[in-house]
């Protein structure tokens, strides 16, 4: 990257650190039952509600509790389950006609992060009926206090339930953008273990491994506090501990827990730390190929991590000591290189590839311009890189047969 837009980045970067303090962060109310959060809701005046899932949630009978009970509370329930993996605008239209349409007052967003995306996006709609989504796009764009919001996770990876942030695909221009705004964080959050039995193992294994690149990616930046390092740490350790158990027994309760405990920590540590060149190629590739943003973390997060090079060996070994990987004598080098081979490691003892057969040459540039620009100046990356520094990750994860 040339010397003048470096100094730039590291200016709005550093601006940005100094600011976090001042900042609206908060974290959701907390309810490990689907009945108090029932309970608040009707203290609240709720009558009519936007139920945001996917349909293979439904299908299975996920969400039939929650429907039932809020039905016999007397709140209507109104149902979207056409969210994608990849919410696109579409989706968002779709749900926010449906909240207008039965006069809703509150939404749950019942699933993993594509339904939370949804429905931040859906509230955000329904806060400035005359704007495109478009034109909510970036950072500080939703001003506007969004109706009641309720996040129920069914995965243990995006910390969605705790994050200011949207990630919505547009299909036409094939790219994700993100939505930024502190107006977005859920009101509560409901963190129920046994809603997770259900995930399958490749899903189980590509969210936690989401979770860790979310941990990882705060902590290893440049803009972190006390606190947000202490939760990375923390999500850590529990990921490192857990993930194994609960993709090989998707119904051990104490696993699961775990991971939901690990997912809310990296959330709040990104939220208010940032993520990094991990997240901003990531999301590329899902807005061209469809790939699922855990799976495209999972194989990116090693490659980027080791590129960085020594910038990030003491903090590595921080989290490697964290994660029971390595001991506090190693040297930071060494445990550096542990806590990336550890990750391979865990990528493949659950079965996540190395790399993908559905990246194209051709399409490199199109991706390297949209995964540059959401993170150069934003993230407050250890080391900067341009376009064609970053052209490098795509190649890297890129299937050679």
């Amino acid at each position: 990257m040339n010397p003048v837009k470096k100094i730039y980045c590291r200016c709005f970067q550093f601006a940005f650190r100094v600011a976090i303090p001042l900042m609206p962060y908060r974290k959701p109310q907390i309810f490990s039952t689907f009945s108090d959060c029932v309970t608040e809701l009707k203290s609240l005046g709720i009558t009519s509600l936007l139920l945001v899932t996917d349909s293979f949630l439904r299908k299975s009978g996920v969400t039939a509790g929650l429907e039932a009970l809020l039905q016999e509370s007397g709140i209507a329930c109104h149902v979207y389950d056409g969210t994608k993996p990849n919410p696109t605008v579409q989706n968002v239209e779709e749900s926010t006609a449906m909240y207008r349409a039965n006069g809703c007052q509150a939404l749950i967003a019942f699933g993993g992060g594509s339904s939370m995306d949804c429905a931040k996006a859906t509230g955000a709609c329904v806060v400035y009926p005359k704007k495109k989504l478009a034109q909510m796009r970036g950072l500080l764009r939703v001003l506007r206090k969004l109706p009641p919001l309720v996040a129920i996770p069914t995965t243990a990876g995006t910390g969605s339930e705790t994050t200011v942030t949207a990630v919505i695909t547009d299909p036409v221009e094939k790219h994700k953008y993100t939505m930024n705004n502190f107006t977005m964080i859920p009101r509560y959050a409901v963190l129920a273990p046994e809603v997770t039995y259900s995930l399958p193992a490749h899903l189980t294994s590509t969210t936690g491994m989401d979770a860790l690149a979310h941990a990882v990616e705060a902590y290893i930046g440049g803009s972190t506090t006390k606190e947000t390092r202490q939760m990375a740490l923390d999500a850590t350790r529990l990921i490192f501990g857990n993930i194994k158990a609960a993709y090989d027994d998707g119904n051990n309760h104490a696993a699961r827990e775990a991971m939901l405990e690990a997912a809310f920590k990296a959330g709040v540590a990104f939220t208010q730390s940032y993520v990094g060149y991990v997240h901003a190629v990531a999301h590329t590739l899902g807005g061209q190929y469809g790939i699922p943003h855990g799976l495209a973390n999972s194989v990116l997060m090693p490659v980027v991590l080791e590129k960085y090079g020594s910038a990030v060996y003491k903090k590595l070994h921080d989290m490697a000591v964290a994660g029971g990987i390595c001991l506090d004598s190693d040297s930071d080098e060494v445990a550096a290189k542990k806590f990336i081979q550890a990750i391979r490691d865990l990528n493949k003892y659950m079965n996540i590839p190395e790399s993908f057969d559905a990246i194209r040459e051709e399409d490199i540039p199109h991706m390297v311009s949209y995964a540059e620009k959401e993170a150069n100046p934003l993230y407050p990356v250890p080391v900067l890189m341009d376009k064609e520094e970053l052209e490098y990750f795509y190649r890297a994860v890129m299937s050679k047969s």
